[in-house]
This record gives C-alpha cells, structure tokens and sequence, in this order.
C-alpha cells in the first residue's frame, strides 16, 4: 500500500517552513514503492501527480518524484534535528541515498549518504 490517511501529519510548526531538504533514492526506479518503506513505518502518503507521492510525519515532508532513469527525487521539509534520523529511516528502507540540509538561506549546511 502505496497511500494512507493512518500516521502522523506535519506539525504546524514545519507547514510555513521552505524547503530545506533534497536528495536523490538511487536505484529506487517506482515512487510508490518508496512511498509503501514510508507507509510500513507509520507516515502519511497520498499522491501528489500521476507518479509522485508526497509522505510526512509530525518533522518531516517529502515529496517522492520519478525521474527518467533509476532514480527518485525527493524534496521537502525536515526538522533540522531530525535529518540524521531521515537519512537512517532511508537505510533501514535498504534504498541508497544522497540528502542536503540547507539553512534558511537556502545554503547547504549538511549532505550525508547512504
């Protein structure tokens, strides 16, 4: 199941916020199957355009975006606090990733991988 209405929604103290998160899900060819990791762990999915999905929890938004090719997309809104914790949640998922955290400002502050 690639949509549900059962986890948690962005706190309101993260809905006026920029962006502040993007990445790349290397290997991962469907948005939905990436969107089901997030369902099995508890966010919310819905779809967001024909192929693309948008997950969130209480500290975190995302929108999962197919690409031409292997990959999928993926921007959004994270607590700060959180990215380490975002970039794990994507490893115990077994997708390989690339994610950077920018500041306010819109400069990166922060890229790991995995």
């Amino acid at each position: 199941m690639d949509i549900s209405d059962e986890g948690q929604r962005l706190d309101a103290s993260w809905t006026d916020a920029d962006n502040n998160v993007c990445g790349v899900l290397h290997g991962c060819r469907d948005a939905s199957a990436a969107a089901a990791c997030f369902v099995r762990a508890g966010w919310c999915s819905r779809s967001s355009s024909w192929d693309g999905y948008e997950v969130e929890t209480s500290w975190c938004q995302v929108e999962l975006d197919p690409v031409d090719g292997p990959d999928v997309l993926l921007s959004g809104v994270v607590d700060p606090a959180r990215f380490d914790e975002l970039g794990k949640l994507l490893a115990a998922f077994g997708l390989a990733y690339a994610l950077e955290l920018s500041d306010e400002n819109d400069v990166p502050v922060r890229e790991i991988r995995g």
